[in-house]
């Protein structure tokens, strides 16, 4: 469901319509850049890039939409302080946590401003306090920057946090 609506994969019947437009019908290219402008993912397994470092990860959604370097970094740094990253912004993943590499998915994730995310299975991977503060983090987002999150989880206590749910069962909403 996840692809089908982040515009991964086509659906195999019907339409997914962004604010009236059907972007069904955008070609590859166009798609891609409809992607990096409108949508942010937050993966399970964090998939930042091993050879850059947290700051450089963050950064290049926003390289990739043409903005400017002195923007982009200044911006990469506000939303790593946000998630209380600073100090880790010249580190690369394999010298962070789970828990820091997964704030630095986030950052990544919202360089762009979005109008929504799509988190799958995001705090899967994270011992128990780490994913409670993320899932608190998502929360602070949501009231601070106004920014929307779809999340996909198994978690029972954050679904239970979320202001909508939505229940799936073999790929039919029953709830």
């Amino acid at each position: 469901m996840l692809h089908i609506l982040g515009t991964l994969d086509n659906p195999d019947t019907g339409e997914v319509l962004f604010d009236g437009q059907s972007v069904s019908s955008l070609g590859r290219s166009d798609l891609a850049r409809f992607r990096n402008r409108h949508i942010g993912f937050i993966f399970q397994f964090h998939n930042l890039l091993p050879e850059f470092t947290a700051l450089e990860n963050v950064c290049l959604p926003a390289y990739l939409a043409g903005r400017s370097e002195k923007e982009v970094r200044v911006r990469a740094r506000e939303l790593l302080g946000m998630l209380n990253l600073e100090r880790r912004a010249d580190h690369k993943p394999s010298e962070m946590s789970g828990g820091e590499q997964q704030r630095t998915a986030v950052a990544r994730a919202l360089i762009n401003s979005p109008e929504i995310i799509f988190a799958d299975e995001p705090s899967g991977n994270l011992d128990s306090q780490n994913a409670q503060e993320l899932h608190q983090i998502f929360f602070l987002l949501r009231k601070e920057l106004g920014q929307t999150f779809v999340i996909v989880t198994h978690n029972d206590q954050l679904a239970e946090m979320a202001d909508r749910t939505i229940t799936m069962k073999d790929g039919y909403i029953t709830e």
